[in-house]
């Protein structure tokens, strides 16, 4: 097992960060959860995987790279992964569109303790930043590109 706090001595500022952001974090008006799942896309909107994998690897927008491992063909070297979540690489084979649009609208749904931010909530959370106030970390069109992204991974 590798030593965190020596390969990514940044990693506890940017836990603190995401833990900010998330509270700061995403969603006009949060769908009702079905189950585990949303199964019907936010606002009715159509998902692009191809911008989808693109907001995944980013690490300043979707910041999924910061605690998951992604697959190979995203491009982003494995130095630069986060291994603190589980791996996004299989999402699509394990969790359903639905369920894994629950997962990133509000992960804290479905496991309280969760630290993955929630992506598309704003409401009933603490300690927000100002200039995060009132704003989700990704709008309902980039959370459907992700889904549609992820269910591509089988």
């Amino acid at each position: 097992m590798i030593n965190v706090a020596v390969r990514r001595p940044w990693l506890p500022l940017v836990a603190v960060g995401l833990l900010t952001c998330s509270v700061a974090a995403a969603a006009q008006s949060t769908p009702a959860a079905i189950e585990d799942g949303i199964s019907q896309p936010l606002g009715g909107l159509v998902g692009d995987a191809a911008r989808g994998k693109a907001i995944v690897a980013n690490r300043q927008r979707g910041l999924c790279v910061l605690c998951h491992q992604l697959p190979e063909s995203i491009g982003v070297p494995v130095a630069f992964q986060g291994n603190l979540a589980p791996s996004i690489a299989g999402a699509g084979g394990r969790w359903s569109a639905a369920q894994l649009r629950s997962r990133i609208v509000d992960s804290r749904k479905l496991n309280p303790t969760s630290v993955m931010p929630a992506y598309h909530r704003t409401e009933g959370l603490t300690r927000v930043g100002t200039a995060w106030q009132q704003k989700p970390i990704l709008d309902a069109q980039q959370v459907e590109d992700v889904v549609a992204y992820l269910v591509t991974l089988k």
